[in-house]
């Protein structure tokens, strides 16, 4: 069964851990984040974002898949299934899908127009008893060959947005998607202390987990922030154990074509990924 992400953030807020929410791509990826998640007893968030959505064949299809995979797999842990930086529209077709959670990432509006939209979407999702994540400050990362640094964010807006009662708040604090560049000058702690001093106990979440140092996570974790979103590091793990796979030539052994082996180095390499996230989040144990 899918569940919204309130109870889980709350009780990471309160524990002073992170849930990690990581990408789903196909079915690989959830049947492996599935398994890991119920090895290891933790919550989990299965991150959809809008491009991953129209890959897999529209959102209601994924919802078909994850929800099969929780029953026939025996998935016992909370899950939330979960819309990744969220347009105005794909929310609601989110919503109308039977996605348990979404993020609206109205970062790229004025704060006046974010606010608006987003209480809207709090009083919507509220209803159906679904999550919540906005965003405020931009999420640095590399499109076409060009480095964002993200802008960090206005720790007023933040509260801003916080108060509208959302569940939980992405804030730009120097993090960036993808892997980073050379020079990175690292999260500004800084920035998430003033932050966290404007919205209380609301979890915070980061984004572009990967490739940030362990103690800065700790660190952050520390600070209020209780959702880790981690995609491009699953990505990696899961091209080089395939590459591997192909190189050693055993794709032409026997059936080793055969997707079902052809994947399956690449199937472990993800649930090893997700584990030591979840260890290093502290999420283990904590379903």
């Amino acid at each position: 069964m899918l569940v919204s992400a309130k109870e889980m953030m709350q009780k990471a807020r309160a524990g002073h851990y992170a849930v990690g929410a990581f990408n789903i791509n196909n079915l690989e990826w959830t049947k492996a984040i599935l398994l890991t998640a119920q090895e290891l007893q933790s919550p989990v968030i299965l991150g959809v974002s809008e491009g991953a959505g129209k890959y897999m064949g529209g959102y209601k299809t994924i919802v078909g898949m994850v929800k099969g995979l929780i029953e026939e797999q025996n998935i016992t842990v909370p899950v939330a299934l979960h819309l990744d930086h969220g347009s105005y529209e794909g929310c609601y077709k989110c919503i109308e899908a039977g996605f348990s959670s979404v993020m609206f990432d109205g970062s790229k509006y004025p704060i006046d127009e974010n606010v608006a939209k987003t209480k809207e979407l709090v009083a919507v999702t509220g209803e159906k008893g679904m999550s919540l994540e906005a965003e405020v400050g931009g999420i640095g990362g590399e499109e076409d060959g060009v480095v964002s640094m993200g802008e960090c964010a206005d720790p007023d807006e933040c509260k801003a947005i916080a108060d509208l009662g959302i569940t939980m708040l992405a804030a730009g604090i120097g993090n960036i998607h993808g892997k980073y560049p050379e020079g990175w000058p690292g999260l500004r702690f800084d920035v998430l202390e003033s932050i966290n001093a404007k919205v209380g106990e609301m979890p915070l979440v980061l984004h572009g987990g990967t490739g940030i140092p362990a103690d800065m996570i700790k660190k952050a974790i520390s600070l209020g922030v209780s959702k880790i979103n981690v995609n491009t590091e699953c990505q990696l793990s899961f091209a080089a154990a395939t590459r591997k796979y192909i190189e050693e030539g055993k794709d032409q052994q026997g059936k080793g074509y055969d997707p079902r082996k052809l994947l399956a180095p690449g199937f472990e390499a993800i649930k090893a990924t997700v584990k030591e996230k979840m260890e290093l989040f502290g999420s283990v144990g904590k379903a």
